[in-house]
C-alpha cells in the first residue's frame, strides 16, 4: 500500500471543476481530473447552491482515490433555506440585512448537522444554528434569535 495525500476543498454542489483549486492539486498526483470531477459533481449534485467540503485522498502509487463528502457550513444552509445568496454584510455605507427564517427550517438544519455539531443535545445544536443566525443578522419567525434562544430553553418550541 503506497503513500496516501489527501486533498480538502470546498466546492459549489454539483459544479465542481477542474479550475483551482481542484486542477492544480490533483494533476501533480497523476489521476484522471476529469474524472475526480465528475464523481465529485454526481456526490454533490444534492447540494446545489451550497458550498460542501470534500476531502480526496489518493494512493500516489495504484493512483486509486476515495472521496469523502462533508456537510455544508451552516450558512450555507441558512442561505439556500432564505433563498439568498450572502447573509449581513457591511459595505462602505449600506449593510444589507440577513433576513428571516422560520423555526421549523432551524429544526430541519440542526437534524441535518446532528452528526457534526459539538452540543451533545438537540436542544443545544438547534442553539448552535440560532447562534449563526445570530452572526448572520437572521431573524427566526422575525424574532431575535437571543428570544428563540430563551423561547427553546423555556420548553415553548418542541426540539426533539
Amino acid at each position: 500500500m503506497g503513500k496516501k495525500e489527501s486533498i480538502d476543498v470546498l466546492v459549489q454542489g454539483g459544479k465542481a471543476t477542474p479550475a483551482p483549486p481542484l486542477g492544480p492539486s490533483l494533476s501533480p498526483l497523476k489521476v484522471n481530473v476529469g474524472q475526480v470531477v465528475a464523481q465529485i459533481n454526481e456526490k454533490t449534485k444534492g447540494f446545489a447552491g451550497m458550498e460542501v467540503p470534500v476531502k480526496i485522498v489518493v494512493d500516489t502509487e495504484t493512483k486509486e482515490y476515495t472521496i469523502t463528502v462533508g456537510t455544508p457550513p451552516t450558512t450555507s444552509m441558512i442561505r439556500k433555506e432564505m433563498k439568498r445568496d450572502k447573509l449581513r454584510h457591511k459595505k462602505e455605507e449600506a449593510t444589507i440585512e440577513g433576513g428571516d427564517i422560520g423555526f421549523s427550517k432551524i429544526l430541519q438544519i440542526a437534524k441535518a448537522k446532528e452528526d457534526v455539531l459539538m452540543s451533545h443535545t438537540m436542544k443545544g445544536k438547534v442553539k448552535q444554528i440560532l447562534g449563526t443566525c445570530l452572526s448572520g443578522g437572521v431573524t427566526v419567525d422575525g424574532k431575535d434569535p437571543r428570544a428563540v434562544q430563551k423561547e427553546v430553553d423555556e420548553g415553548k418550541h418542541k426540539v426533539e
